[in-house]
């Protein structure tokens, strides 16, 4: 049932599982999410964190939907994507007008998967659908492509302002 033996990240049935409380204060919220990309590396999967914004302000609320949904898209590449090399990105960017937004990208070069049946089909995972309900209901959009000869790359974007 356990796949790795670490401290920190477990993936049990697949889904990755932080054993200590999140310290964002400790880690910031790159350094988090890098954690639970250990599984990944322990698999030989690559894993390419990129945070060109390091130490942008992000309150905690944000910081925890963008380490859920990090989780979430990171759980699903270990159980299904047969993916080689992950990109995680994390930065800031700017919205319409003046409005910035925390973007959080995560693109694998995987299998891919079928985005309409996986978020509004009857047998589709929970997952995606309360990402995105979670990430709505923030004031922030998510966007998912996804197909077999190009993987996968889901797109998180959340008010800074």
């Amino acid at each position: 049932m356990k796949s790795l033996t670490s401290d920190d990240v477990v993936a049990v049935r697949g889904v990755l599982t932080d054993t200590h409380p999140v310290d964002f204060y400790a880690l910031g919220v790159a350094g988090a999410i890098d954690r639970l990309a250990l599984p990944l590396r322990e698999r030989g999967i690559t894993v390419h964190l990129e945070a060109p914004h390091h130490g942008m302000e992000v309150d905690r609320k944000s910081a925890t939907l963008l380490y859920r949904a990090a989780q979430e898209l990171l759980s699903n590449i270990h159980k299904y994507a047969d993916a080689s090399s992950v990109t995680v990105r994390l930065c800031c960017v700017c919205r319409s007008g003046d409005n910035h937004a925390v973007q959080l990208r995560v693109t694998d070069d995987g299998s891919g998967f079928d985005v309409e049946a996986a978020t509004h089909g009857r047998h589709s995972g929970m997952g995606l659908r309360l990402m995105r309900l979670a990430v709505s209901s923030a004031g922030g959009r998510m966007t998912m492509e996804s197909s077999p000869s190009a993987g996968t790359c889901v797109t998180v974007n959340l008010p800074l302002d």
